[in-house]
């Protein structure tokens, strides 16, 4: 005989799950509003470094452009055009010799403080370069154009011209090294432990490591990579293949653990099914399992690698924060990555710098965004239900 169900007893139990649901909702919402103010702030910080100001002058190519390069531009302009100008115009006569002798009318980079100015922004300009500015906009002398500087140059110690150039290139350097390293190693050490390996002591105390490396501070892997890639190995600090080695050891446990994940989920009916069939264990897993569980890698890799692309911390310690002005000609020259230069770029004392540092966050998220979209993608279109 069933007994009966207390009303007060049924709901209390109803209040408690409404209580649960309305903390949870609250959760959300608040986890929402702060992505939201966290993006918009970014956003209108970061937007602005997408356009840079130019100004309209006459340059004159002469002979003395070699000795004084400033000689090429009206004098008056001198102090609001970037010093980056004055170096180009030696550059663009020694490759364009039939320059010598002309004079045209060109728009060139204005310094940060003007591009400031004209933006709205905190500036140190002068009251006379004020008036000069206002009076160089009413003549149409100035204008904002589209900041094709910010992606194709590398870093500079004049924020005017700074750019994600040699950064982006480097990261997709040690992005292609960490996958070349990390996925082969990954996957094979999860197939063999999760379809080969004895079930014994020893292989349960190799998985406990596995999953406690997948944990730890990522820093840690940048001891690591010190000891042995540049101290042990002697391969170059700061290069491309040491930072890459690096985040292929910090990448392969999160390889490793998503690949059995998803070979874990392949029903025993096709293992058994196929070795009922007279194939070998290893066809069963090369055939079947394999080709089966393949989303479920590919999602997980690609998340890995989002992971490892956002690291700064590991990259410290073997010296990739640093000045790099030039893209990385090869996996041993000197490079950096994104995070790493919106790292040193929040650290300099130029306000021109700020709008920078926003902007490469853009960029990154942006990045790190498509990527776990590329990985829902990929696990939406062919996930199997079994």
């Amino acid at each position: 005989m069933s007994m009966p169900i207390d009303p007060r007893s049924l709901r209390k139990r109803k209040n408690k799950e409404s209580q649960f649901k309305a903390l949870s909702y609250m959760a959300i919402a608040v986890a929402g509003i702060f992505l939201v103010v966290f993006f918009a702030d970014i956003i209108r910080q970061g937007y602005t470094a997408f356009m840079q100001t130019e100004i309209r002058t006459n340059v004159t190519f002469s002979q003395s452009i070699f000795d004084d390069p400033r000689s090429a531009l009206d004098r008056k302009l001198i102090p609001l055009v970037s010093r980056g100008v004055t170096r180009i115009l030696p550059m663009q006569l020694r490759e364009n010799p039939q320059l010598l002798g002309t004079t045209s009318e060109v728009w060139v980079l204005a310094n940060a403080e003007v591009d400031q100015y004209i933006k709205g922004k905190p500036n140190r300009l002068k009251p006379k370069e004020i008036a000069q500015v206002d009076e160089l906009v009413a003549e149409g002398s100035i204008k904002k154009a589209f900041n094709v500087g910010f992606f194709t140059n590398g870093d500079s110690k004049l924020a005017e011209m700074a750019g994600i150039l040699s950064a982006a290139v480097g990261t997709l350097y040690l992005l292609g090294i960490t996958f070349i390293f990390s996925f082969p190693a990954g996957v094979m050490a999860a197939i063999y432990l999760e379809e080969f390996a004895p079930d014994n002591r020893l292989m349960h105390i190799v998985e406990v490591n596995i999953n406690n490396l997948a944990a730890i501070p990522s820093i840690l892997f940048g001891l690591l990579g010190l000891a042995i890639f540049i101290n042990f190995m002697g391969l170059p600090r700061s290069s491309a293949l040491v930072g890459g080695l690096t985040l292929a050891l910090m990448t392969l446990p999160v390889i490793i653990i998503s690949t059995r994940a998803a070979i874990r989920a392949i029903p025993d009916s096709i293992r058994e099914g196929a070795l009922a069939l007279g194939a070998t264990h290893w066809q069963v897993v090369w055939d079947h399992i394999l080709p089966l569980s393949l989303p479920g890698i590919l999602t997980g890799t690609i998340i890995g690698l989002a992971r490892a692309i956002g690291e700064t911390a590991p990259l410290l310690i073997i010296g990739m924060v640093a000045y790099i002005q030039d893209m990385p000609r090869g996996l041993t020259s000197a490079a950096t990555v994104l995070p790493a230069q919106i790292y040193v770029w929040s650290s300099e004392s130029i306000r021109a710098f700020t709008e920078r540092t926003s902007a490469g966050i853009i960029v990154l998220l942006v990045v790190l965004l498509s990527m776990n979209a590329l990985a829902i993608l990929l696990r939406n279109k062919y996930e199997r239900k079994w």
